[in-house]
């Protein structure tokens, strides 16, 4: 029987709302050695460039106190590599990037950029880092993620989530569907799969039930059911659906 995927937990929105009043109070930190003690298998977070909720010194803190992977979001640009290479996180997630999104919108176009994104990953890869692309579901994507050298790909699951949302079952199904296929597309060119993007409870347990995804990376919806039930409570129950999801 395929092995459940280990969660990575996001902890981007509780820099939100500390930043939302300034100060240094919720600590995203403190939420992510709650999350480790919780059973997390990884921590996440997102320096965007524009600095909205991780800083800088959140990145520092994180290295220092996390015993767990560290998964270190970043745009591909020369600021965020130079950051990437100075704390050598665990792993590097190359994500796409519009400051006035409200969060990623989609995948990185790995194919239409194939020979700088190579030549961008290639210190990170050097230097130890763990380098992955999160990218849409797409074999023509998946294959170039192959082809420059990147060993892991985050497929994302927010089309999905939303045609969950929405109560659309046939688009609903297509996208789970489309999501096998990238699945198995990935395991062929011999890369590890990851997914994630807008899932909560039932989004996950669904996904789980695809075959060979090795990892889940959750944020915003525990850190939200985390008001009601609480941090730790919140991983429990998400861990919960994952296992029955994969059962």
């Amino acid at each position: 029987m395929t092995s459940t995927p280990r969660l990575g937990v996001n902890i981007d929105h509780v820099a939100t709302i500390r930043n939302a009043r300034g100060g240094d109070a919720p600590s995203p930190v403190r939420a992510a050695l709650m999350a480790e003690q919780a059973g997390a298998d990884g921590i996440t977070a997102h320096l965007r460039e524009d600095r909205r909720h991780i800083r800088d010194d959140d990145i520092t803190a994180l290295m220092q106190a996390l015993t767990v992977p560290l998964n270190f979001e970043m745009a591909a640009t020369d600021e965020m590599r130079e950051i990437a290479l100075r704390h050598r996180p665990h792993a590097a997630c190359i994500v796409p990037e519009k400051r006035e999104e409200r969060t990623t919108e989609g995948g990185l176009g790995v194919a239409q950029d194939q020979a700088r994104l190579a030549e961008y990953i290639a210190p990170l890869r050097d230097a130890g880092c763990r380098v992955s692309m999160f990218i849409e579901p797409d074999p023509i994507q998946i294959a170039a993620c192959a082809r420059i050298g990147a060993p892991v790909i985050e497929l994302h699951t927010g089309t999905f989530c939303e045609a969950h949302l929405s109560g659309d079952t046939a688009r609903c199904d297509a996208e789970l569907a489309r999501i096998a296929t990238g699945v198995r597309v990935g395991i062929e060119e011999g890369l590890e799969v990851h997914a994630g993007h807008g899932l909560d409870f039932e989004t996950a347990r669904l996904i789980c039930a695809v075959p060979d995804i090795a990892e889940l990376n959750i944020g915003h919806f525990l850190i939200g059911e985390a008001i009601f039930v609480g941090l730790t409570e919140a991983i429990h129950l998400m861990r919960a659906a994952m296992i029955e999801g994969t059962a």
